[in-house]
């Protein structure tokens, strides 16, 4: 399937969000595409359930984030409030053997793969020098360099071919990488080599202050064919889809046909990051009108339509997610900071001369802050 809605030149990315694959309205009922549906027709309440529960869960996650930095203990947090469905629903798609290569705003993603509290915070509270052991999650670190994670997915999966197996790399990147050179030329080999990658790009409407219309005057998911990539454009705000078409592209990426491209359309209702301010470069409009389109309120009125959801399970949905904040809160507010020279410790297998020497040029620098100072009543302080 290339492309499931017909797209034209004059279509505005940022404002064309019906030109979507759906299966759930903004409002929660059910919407029939015979194209989707079928890579979904296993999926029953029992089911919708745990995917609500995984998306409210993750935006407790994202709210105990935001509110540690403020409070000064974090140096950054990514907000990805919004982008829920987008992340739960592709990530519940994959096999533990599959390899994701996030950017630094899937916790939705991280979460899914079975990362612990502390891997949530301690690499932004800057007590670690990454955030958790790849080759535990099958996920790879969280890529801050924007769109670099697309080449190495494509690498990983060019071994994949190599090795025999059916395994499937996984690229999720945002619309404002898609205008980098490494996207491009990640989408470049993957079809040369037909590489079994699926490239997710997250359309949050913004790259930081400018506009998915400044990266692209047509929808993302019409440049992929262009590469020879076959592609969906899906309703990043709707679950169920984003399952359905991640499993699409999966099976098309699995079964030795090549890569496969989902732009998955959705809305950053935070800041970009905790540093940026985006009451400066948007209206609060625009914000109140993706609200209506929240991605956990429409599953919870399609079960709750169904009588498959009352407020004691959503109340029990509250306590669990309260109770992982208060585990993720609890691992950045105990975190022992080590030694500041033990930054040198683990950045080879095996100590240089050169490293010796930045060790040694560091130590004297931090001796330089051991002083003591006066204070009152006489005492002093080590600084």
């Amino acid at each position: 399937m290339t492309m499931t809605h017909t797209l034209t030149p004059t279509a505005d990315p940022a404002t064309d969000i019906d030109d979507v694959a759906r299966l759930l309205s903004p409002d929660g009922e059910r919407i029939a595409d015979p194209e989707l549906d079928r890579w979904v027709r296993d999926v029953d309440a029992a089911a919708l359930r745990d995917l609500y529960r995984d998306m409210t869960l993750v935006r407790r996650i994202d709210t105990e984030g935001v509110a540690l930095q403020r409070q000064g203990q974090l140096a950054l947090w990514p907000p990805c409030q919004g982008q829920e469905a987008a992340q739960i629903g592709t990530a519940r798609a994959l096999r533990h053997d599959d390899f994701a290569f996030p950017s630094y705003r899937e916790t939705g993603v991280v979460f899914v793969r079975g990362a612990r509290p502390e891997d949530y915070v301690l690499a932004w509270r800057g007590e670690e020098h990454s955030t958790y052991n790849p080759y535990e999650l099958n996920t790879a670190t969280p890529q801050i360099i924007i769109g670099a994670q697309t080449l190495h997915a494509v690498g990983y999966a060019m071994g994949v071919q190599r090795d025999g197996t059916d395994q499937v790399s996984v690229a999720y990147f945002g619309d404002g990488a898609s205008s980098q050179g490494d996207v491009n030329e990640a989408m470049v080999f993957a079809s040369s080599f037909r590489a079994p990658v699926v490239f997710v790009c997250t359309n949050n409407q913004w790259a930081i202050s400018e506009p998915v219309s400044v990266q692209a005057k047509f929808p993302i998911a019409g440049r992929a064919p262009g590469f020879g990539i076959p592609s969906m454009r899906v309703d990043g705000n709707d679950v169920l889809a984003c399952l359905a078409a991640m499993r699409w592209a999966l099976d098309i990426a699995r079964t030795g046909n090549g890569p496969a491209f989902i732009e998955a359309v959705t809305y950053r209702m935070g800041p970009h990051t905790t540093s940026d301010d985006p009451t400066r470069y948007r209206d609060k409009g625009e914000v109140e009108r993706w609200k209506g389109r929240d991605p956990i309120s429409r599953v919870e009125a399609l079960l709750r339509a169904q009588g498959e959801l009352d407020d004691e399970f959503a109340a029990r949905v509250a306590a669990d997610a309260d109770a992982l904040a208060a585990e993720v809160r609890s691992a950045a507010m105990g975190a022992e900071s080590r030694e500041p020279i033990t930054v040198f410790d683990h950045v080879y297998a095996e100590a240089h001369s050169e490293l010796d020497e930045q060790r040694t040029r560091f130590s004297a620098y931090l001796d330089g802050f051991a002083t003591t100072e006066p204070v009152t009543g006489g005492q002093g302080v080590a600084r």
